[in-house]
């Protein structure tokens, strides 16, 4: 098994000679899908570091950090001969004093899962900036499946003018079409088969706007109907363009479906890509 390493100093000296480091930041609770992305990383670096740290600044105060899984040594035994390191720092060692200096993300960080979840996206880009500056890659790894955060990771290298190539990597699902998720392990056996209705609806949404449909509020009302009327709480579907998350504007050809809804107790996010 990977022994992790929990202190930011052993980490700068462990990765103090690399030169080519690819990072996979984690929550832990590892699934399939974050193993295929530290699997990817392998592609864009020597050195492949995974995070695992659950991170308190994003969750909200009525939120799931105190029940959200912690798993450590079966992670580091998931990760055993495909991360050469293993950082899994306390939250003391990530905030050893109070976090007063924030991340500012941009505006479309308080719509979709910001308009839910207030602050979520400057505790999010807060710790992956921490975590740029101790593990300092050339290049980082997120899933799709956050559609929104992986658009706000992006912006923050860009505009920050982050030396980070960062790579986004497609959903991965169980057969029946479910995004993998930690919060998966929330669902109830019944709540497990009832919840690939949301990729079937997304998808079904995409097949309309790839056979002409352009009316995205009724599309949108649509799908948010058939979820509430098998008894889902829906925060949102939206069509939006990929390239901005805004509106699409007419003409545009490359547009995501992004939803978020409640099945029971748990918070379920999902996303389809259209190209038109």
């Amino acid at each position: 098994m990977t022994e992790p390493i929990h202190d930011a100093a052993a980490l700068r000296a462990r990765l103090a000679k690399e030169s080519a480091i690819a990072f996979v930041p984690t929550m832990g609770n590892l699934h399939e899908g974050h193993v295929s992305l530290v699997r990817q990383a392998r592609e864009h670096g020597r050195c492949v570091v995974a995070s695992i740290f659950v991170n308190p600044l994003q969750f909200g105060p009525n939120e799931d950090f105190d029940k959200y899984p912690r798993t450590l040594d079966a992670d580091c035994a998931k990760l055993e001969g495909l991360a050469d390191v293993v950082f899994a720092p306390s939250v003391a060692e990530m905030y050893p004093v109070p976090q007063q200096i924030f991340v500012e993300p941009p505006p479309v960080a308080a719509e979709l899962c910001g308009a839910f979840r207030p602050g979520h996206f400057r505790g999010v880009t807060t710790v992956v900036l921490k975590l740029f500056n101790l593990v300092q890659p050339q290049a980082a790894v997120f899933g799709k499946k956050d559609y929104q955060q992986f658009f706000i990771l992006k912006e923050m290298a860009r505009q920050l003018n982050l030396p980070i190539v960062l790579i986004g990597a497609e959903t991965r699902r169980a057969e029946d079409g479910l995004a993998l998720s930690s919060r998966n392990g929330y669902l109830s056996a019944g709540e497990r088969a009832e919840a690939t209705r949301l990729y079937r609806t997304l998808s079904r949404l995409r097949e309309a706007l790839q056979d002409g449909e352009r009316d995205f509020s009724r599309l949108e009302a649509s799908a948010r109907a058939g979820l509430e009327g098998a008894g889902w709480r829906v925060d949102y579907v939206s069509v939006r363009s990929a390239d901005t998350l805004l509106a699409p504007l007419p003409g545009e050809t490359r547009l995501v479906v992004l939803a978020a809804a409640w099945l029971g107790g748990t918070r379920l996010i999902d996303n389809v890509e259209a190209t038109l």
